[in-house]
């Protein structure tokens, strides 16, 4: 019994992980939404902070 216990969790494990490894709608959204020069996420369609700074 313990055994089998064992087992379903070790297949649920497995499933978890694959389904990790897929690429979720929206990510490509979030890395466009980073700033290329600080990495940091831009809010709004407006520049970033450190290119306003610069101005």
């Amino acid at each position: 019994m313990i055994l089998k216990a064992i087992f379903i969790f070790l297949a649920f494990m497995l499933v978890l992980a694959m389904f990790g490894k897929w690429r979720f709608p929206g990510q490509a959204r979030l890395a466009q939404a980073k700033c290329p020069k600080c990495l940091r996420y831009r809010i709004g369609k407006g520049p970033c902070q450190c290119e306003k700074s610069r101005k």
